[in-house]
């Protein structure tokens, strides 16, 4: 057998898979020509299955470690059984095949573009840094990267722990600009309306949309703290408290805060925020979800039962250039660097 530049030889079952579908990865250490090996440093879980095992074991941190170091064993990557999502990691490539395309070499520190749920992975120090509470996970171990995955060098001016939370949300920023672009390209200045605005999505998000020309921005917290985070960062005009779990007080805060929104951007990671966001988006707008937590067979069938001509956009994840431009918001934007560090520093 061949290697696949997707990672199709490294899946263990079921056959004929996408990694990603796999029930199981082989993540020994040993390399195909077109693979590199990453010593790992330092994973970070997406939002919505943190939130999950957090949850499920009723805030126990040890319960949580245990929980994840399950997942990988059993799994041999880091991929949630209940949301189906992972995150991403830093480590320091430790072997390059010799005919690998990603362009890194031995020794570069680097922030992996593609998700957990695809990437085969070894932890082999019981995660014992890690006390399970927060979404950053000191790590040993290894990852391995197929021609078809996506790396990056992390940048020198930034610490690791602060690249790593921005490349893990940077599809989502660089998408939003595109959708608002596009409105701008066709003579419509529109309104953007980010829920989840103060989390790292969504403040990337804000900003975004804001240097790609919106004529209003409106953030979304359920939090009366988070309305005062994102008020003072200034990263959106109009900052409103609404639970998006609630279609019809999401709609209102919208419509209060000055129109239905032309685009709506959903970063939030708890289900059930479908319905709000297309009766909050004005006729022919855009819905895009950067959730993890969305259910997009709820999002279609509410659309229809509420007679909604939105267009709905699932954010992939990757955009061209998607790395860089989320790093440059944070350069730019001191209000979304001041969230993103205070955020680390809570956890």
């Amino acid at each position: 057998m061949s290697s696949s530049p997707v990672g199709l030889h490294r899946v263990l079952s079921p056959a004929g898979v996408l990694p990603q579908a796999a029930e199981r990865l082989d993540a020994r250490p040993e390399l195909w020509p077109d693979e590199i090996r990453i010593a790992v440093e330092r994973l970070n879980l997406d939002a919505a299955s943190y939130r999950q095992l957090a949850e499920a074991h009723g805030g126990d941190g040890t319960a949580v470690r245990q929980a994840v170091l399950d997942i990988v064993a059993a799994r041999g990557k880091m991929q949630n059984p209940v949301t189906g999502s992972g995150g991403m990691l830093v480590g320091v490539v430790d072997e390059v095949g010799p005919s690998s395309p990603l362009g890194v070499k031995v020794g570069d520190r680097v922030a992996t573009l593609v998700s957990l749920t695809l990437t085969p992975l070894r932890i082999t120090d019981e995660l014992r840094r890690w006390d399970g509470k927060s979404e950053q996970v000191p790590a040993e171990g290894h990852a391995i990267l197929f021609a078809r995955s996506i790396v990056a060098k992390l940048p020198d001016d930034l610490k690791p722990e602060l690249s790593l939370a921005v490349m893990d949300v940077c599809g989502a920023p660089a998408l939003t600009a595109r959708v608002v672009r596009s409105y701008v390209d066709k003579g419509i200045k529109p309104v953007v309306s980010v829920i989840g605005g103060a989390g790292k999505s969504g403040s990337l998000s804000l900003a975004a949309a804001r240097a790609a020309g919106a004529a209003r921005t409106i953030g979304i917290v359920p939090v009366q703290a988070e309305q005062d985070r994102l008020a003072a960062a200034g990263l959106a005009d109009v900052v409103t408290l609404a639970d998006a779990r609630d279609p019809v007080a999401l709609s209102e805060a919208v419509a209060a805060a000055g129109e239905p929104a032309d685009i709506t951007v959903v970063c939030v990671d708890v289900p059930g925020c479908e319905h709000g966001a297309v009766l909050s988006t004005a006729a022919g707008g855009t819905v895009i979800f950067f959730s993890m937590a969305t259910s997009f067979s709820a999002a279609a069938l509410g659309a229809e039962g509420l007679a909604a001509d939105v267009t709905m956009l699932v954010g992939n994840g990757y955009v061209p250039g998607h790395a860089d431009y989320a790093l440059e918001l944070l350069r730019a934007e001191p209000g979304v660097r001041g969230l993103f560090e205070s955020r680390l520093a809570e956890d």
